[in-house]
């Protein structure tokens, strides 16, 4: 802002500048910022980390699976020296593992196409082609698609990581293609995903930026009970979530309060969670005391929630209606604070968004938490490699994830097993 600028500017306004420079900086405990852009010294401050005193040790588990057994026997007496016969009795006294990883090198198989001439006719007789399409195997595919995908390597790293694990020289041109090809397979997975989330009466939506083709683009996820959907997408409007739903309006529709992601259905739920970051800056921020009166609701909202399954209607419908009698005085609240005003503004316009969870206890969440840590790799992936050079990559890893995420609904369901059981099929 320019001198000329300010000296326009009446002393209430100027009041105002200050104190808003004055403010705090944005931390990941106040906003949607991620942890790494908290400030050194905050970091510092920090308790250590590690077992607190008084805590009990833990040891590795010893593994199930064995591959081979070796007993130890002493042979001479640690006291007196006396060789121990072999054939005196024993007792186990422990068990201490070795691991490791043997050498891992590529099964190549050359088929050799013979001919043959027909004693009878003179035909020259060649067998069939024994390899089509890809010289590469599914598990191949599979341990490629897994890598890139979720271990998040760029097609450079990705191609140093198969010459110097396994021996394999490809280009990145030849990757690209194996990549598009295995990609192909996750396609009915999706598909089938996407017709289960547009039969279920609860989704939530979340999306983040991405870089597609040199340009900004955005990956968005739709989660129901059945079904974890991504979709690559140029745009943020709320478009996709139309042409992805297809018509089909839920019952409750959860997202956090960006204007794309409202009136999808029946009832909407407001992630309270982007609304606990918000009031925790308020509390940082400023001295009056509604945002504290706030951070206060929200712990009872909270609580209500984690506790909601388990109470009956009569218990839920009373705790909402104290919970609604004690927000009316917060937001009628008179504040000279503009971050206060601001808060209050917000929830007066969610207010019937706030506690819709508790019309559908065990099913609708008061967080859009479980659609943020799915996008969590997708953030990595642009982190590490700043997105996508074609917009079927990003698709494509969008339906690989599609497929995985939804067999992780199941407890205990592996991702690479995941992958290498669709690349396979």
């Amino acid at each position: 802002m320019q001198r000329d600028e300010l000296e326009h500017r009446s002393k209430a306004e100027l009041i105002e500048l200050v104190l808003r420079l004055q403010r705090p900086e944005k931390t990941s405990r106040t906003s949607s910022k991620p942890p790494c852009t908290d400030r050194k010294e905050r970091r510092e401050r920090a308790k250590p980390g590690g077992a607190k005193p008084g805590h009990e040790g833990r040891s590795r588990p010893l593994s199930d699976d064995v591959s081979e057994r070796v007993a130890h026997r002493p042979e001479v007496c640690p006291c007196c020296r006396m060789e121990l016969a072999p054939g005196l009795p024993t007792e186990a006294a422990g068990v201490w593992e070795h691991i490791e990883l043997p050498a891992v090198r590529p099964r190549v198989v050359h088929h050799h196409r013979l001919a043959v001439r027909c004693p009878g006719c003179g035909t020259r007789a060649v067998a069939p082609v024994p390899v089509s399409g890809t010289p590469f195997g599914p598990r191949l595919h599979a341990v490629a698609t897994y890598l890139k995908t979720y271990q998040a390597l760029s097609y450079e790293r990705l191609q140093a990581a198969l010459a110097d694990l396994f021996g394999l020289r490809l280009s990145q041109g030849g990757l690209m293609n194996l990549l598009r090809r295995a990609q192909g397979r996750f396609q009915p997975g999706r598909e089938a995903a996407v017709v289960a989330l547009r039969r279920a009466q609860v989704v939530a939506s979340d999306e983040t930026g991405v870089r597609i083709e040199g340009c900004s683009g955005y990956h968005w996820v739709f989660r129901c009970q059945d079904a974890v959907v991504h979709q690559a997408a140029p745009t943020r409007a709320a478009s996709v979530v139309r042409d992805m739903m297809d018509g089909h309006r839920p019952a409750v529709w959860l997202s956090d309060r960006y204007a794309a992601q409202q009136g999808h259905g029946l009832a909407q739920q407001t992630c309270l969670a982007h609304l606990a970051r918000d009031v925790a800056y308020a509390v940082e921020a400023s001295d009056d005391p509604v945002p504290f009166r706030l951070k206060l609701w929200l712990g009872s909202a909270f609580a209500l929630a984690d506790a909601a399954a388990g109470l009956a209607a009569s218990t839920l419908a009373a705790k909402r209606r104290a919970l609604e009698r004690r927000l009316d005085p917060i937001l009628a609240a008179p504040s000279g604070c503009e971050l206060t005003r601001a808060l209050q503004a917000k929830l007066r316009r969610a207010r019937d968004q706030l506690l819709t969870f508790v019309d559908w206890p065990g099913q609708v969440g008061a967080t859009n938490n479980a659609c943020e840590r799915d996008l969590r790799p997708a953030v990595i992936q642009r982190k590490v490699t700043n997105g996508y050079r074609a917009m079927w990559a990003a698709q494509g890893e969008a339906d690989v994830r599609t497929v995985v995420d939804t067999a992780r609904l199941v407890p205990g369901t592996s991702v690479f097993g995941t992958i290498l059981t669709t690349v396979t099929a």
